[in-house]
């Protein structure tokens, strides 16, 4: 099955509507789309993975440009763009092949990938920043990298939350539109 017109107006307003909510001003830290659109992405283009990355890496994409106006215009302290921000690009996009396996109607397959892509993406992030020196400049040993893990956990129970909610509209919605749809 081909994507329609109808198919793609509705990736491209998911991808607007996405971006524009993680830039909201009191959602909750961590509370986004992304991993959702990941899974979604992955599951929708199974067969052709190029296009599975391309959804949430574009809705990351201009969030982060409109975060960078916001930001210019001294309407945000959130910067768009930062020293290091291709590694989150990396991290959403690995959490497309999540959504690879996510073609049958099996729930609990469904609950297990959207429980592992936002666990996966919290704990290699934040292995990442206490790797790198980054956040609060933990010491290089098991105690230091547990408390970057401690610090970064404000956000996994919303991240999780986001996901499960985000994943359940997305994929619902569209099994409701397109009962039939087969992964291209």
């Amino acid at each position: 099955m081909k994507l329609n017109k109808q198919i793609i107006l509705a990736l491209l307003v998911m991808i607007a509507a996405s971006a524009i909510y993680r830039v909201l001003p009191g959602r909750p830290v961590g509370f986004a789309p992304q991993i959702a659109i990941a899974l979604f992405g992955g599951s929708l283009f199974a067969k052709q993975k190029q296009y599975a990355f391309l959804l949430p890496l574009v809705s990351m994409f201009i969030s982060d440009l409109l975060y960078q106006v916001l930001f210019m215009n001294h309407m945000t302290t959130i910067q768009g763009f930062y020293e290091g921000q291709y590694i989150n690009y990396i991290l959403i996009a690995g959490t497309t092949v999540f959504g690879f396996g996510l073609q049958s109607n099996h729930l609990s397959k469904y609950i297990t990938n959207f429980l592992a892509a936002p666990t996966v993406y919290f704990l290699v992030s934040n292995f990442i920043v206490w790797a790198s020196g980054g956040g609060y400049h933990h010491a290089y040993t098991l105690t230091g990298c547990m408390q970057t893990m401690i610090d970064g956990l404000p956000f996994y129970p919303n991240s999780v939350a986001g996901t499960l909610v985000f994943g359940a509209v997305l994929f619902g919605a569209f099994r409701l539109m397109v009962p039939k749809f087969k992964a291209i």
